[in-house]
């Protein structure tokens, strides 16, 4: 079982993501790639004292890039968009 830091990364700020958080409550975060929404859920309302209400997950595949004639990739990664209960919020988001 991982532990809330092991399974949160990062929070995504993006304009999208704002727009969700504006209008219909929804956060971003980058998780493990391993993670499930049941424990996405248990470490999102540990770490921030929130009650979740729905989590989707999406795969992201990561982007083909070149360095002049060197080929690479970008790692694959997973999103999570988290719905919150009404009136719950959490702080990093709103201090941005």
């Amino acid at each position: 079982m991982r532990t809330a830091n092991e399974i949160i990364y990062q929070a995504i700020i993006s304009e999208k993501g704002t727009i969700l958080r504006d209008n219909e409550n929804r956060y971003v975060f980058k998780v493990h790639p391993q993670a499930n929404k049941i424990e996405i859920k248990k470490a999102i309302e540990t770490a921030f004292s929130v009650k979740v209400l729905d989590v989707k997950t999406i795969n992201v595949k990561g982007k083909a890039k070149r360095l002049g004639r060197y080929e690479g990739r970008r790692s694959n990664w997973k999103k999570a968009i988290i719905r919150l209960n009404e009136g719950d919020s959490i702080d990093i988001f709103e201090s941005v």
